[in-house]
């Protein structure tokens, strides 16, 4: 009888060092904001190529200060894919703007430069494309495109810490770009986030709007959040900002290894970069050739203990968006053909070979 494995779909990479570093906060007794957040924004400032990083509690509320303090709100509208965690759409839901969906690529799964291109108008103050998963969106035309019509590039850089198109770090590429810290991520501060940028006067009032709108203690120049990151999440994100080069690495060569065993298997698809990205592999998502194919595999993996997640279900489709009467037919078939499969930095060769053993038995029965 064949051993089950327990395969999780992450494992952050951990070790006393974090726990150290998290210990030492604790006994300083300086535990909000302070010297530590301050390190870890240099760190990623130096790292990414920008003036400025500002860090918050999470992806979620950066991105909505990002917004607020470009000033989209009420009668603008921003372009955003569907294929996107909710966040990405909920933010500028949040500031009174109206997101308007636009299809994504096949390729990469960021958004089609000839969707978006379609969907400008009058009233577009922003586009506001996601890396996903650690690979970049074709960025040139977007780019071309925003500077034709006067527009603001947002980047959602969550899942992409590190990578690169044409030479360049996603997420510096825009006015602004948003990097998340989850668990998920390829390195995490359990919540956090950040927002890079080169924009001196943007920076400033980001870190009004995350500090209840004060320029110093208890003088408020405008109505701001409490958005602050806390010392234990950038002590935990310096331990592993140092991991950084080492973790892309195991993840593309686990990534390698997955692809090798799993390419030419009649029904699947892997994923691919294209030659001038550089692709970081937060997710390791594969395509099945329909969803009854799909959802099969979904079950019998979690059947055998390999855990696997569809990243991500359509915005559009979700229940806030009923009879919104919206059509992306490239988003709607990957949405119903995506899998996510377990891709960690420290994932064994013979979790390896379990995973993709399974996956062939099942694909072979099933076609």
């Amino acid at each position: 009888m064949r051993t089950m494995m327990k395969i999780p779909l992450i494992k952050p990479n951990f070790s006393e060092e974090e726990a150290r570093s998290v210990a030492a906060v604790i006994r300083s007794s300086w535990i909000n904001e302070g010297e530590k957040v301050s390190e870890f924004e240099h760190l990623l400032a130096d790292y990414l190529g920008v003036k400025h990083v500002v860090a918050f509690f999470n992806g979620t509320v950066a991105l909505h200060a990002a917004l607020l303090a470009l000033g989209i709100g009420p009668g603008d509208e921003v372009i955003v894919p569907s294929f996107t965690f909710f966040s990405t759409v909920s933010s500028v839901v949040h500031v009174g703007a109206t997101p308007v969906f636009a299809d994504i690529s096949p390729d990469t799964f960021g958004l089609d430069p000839e969707s978006v291109s379609r969907q400008v108008s009058a009233a577009t103050k922003a586009i506001m494309p996601v890396h996903y998963g650690g690979l970049a969106v074709e960025m040139d035309p977007i780019t071309d495109l925003a500077k034709k019509r006067g527009l603001i590039i947002i980047e959602d850089a969550a899942e992409s810490l590190g990578a690169e198109y044409r030479g360049k770090k996603v997420g510096t590429i825009g006015r602004v770009g948003m990097f998340s810290f989850t668990p998920t991520k390829i390195i995490t501060t359990a919540e956090g986030g950040i927002l890079a940028t080169d924009d001196a006067e943007l920076n400033n009032r980001l870190r009004l709007l995350k500090n209840h709108g004060q320029d110093h203690l208890y003088h408020h120049v405008c109505f701001g959040f409490n958005y602050r990151m806390t010392e234990m999440q950038a002590a935990l994100g310096i331990c592993q900002f140092g991991k950084l080069p080492q973790i892309i690495r195991d993840k593309r060569r686990v990534a390698a290894r997955m692809s090798a065993g799993l390419t030419g298997i009649k029904g699947l698809q892997v994923p691919s970069a294209p030659a001038h990205c550089f692709h970081t592999y937060m997710l390791f998502t594969v395509c099945l050739a329909n969803k009854q194919l799909r959802d099969m595999l979904y079950d019998e993996l979690q059947a055998a203990g390999i855990t696997v997640r569809i990243y991500f279900p359509p915005v559009h489709r979700q229940p806030v968006f009923a009879g919104c009467g919206i059509r992306l037919p490239i988003t709607e078939r990957i949405g119903d053909t995506v899998l996510s499969l377990p891709c960690y930095a420290s994932m064994r060769d013979r979790e390896m070979e379990y995973m993709i053993g399974h996956i062939k038995r099942i694909m072979e029965v099933n076609l």
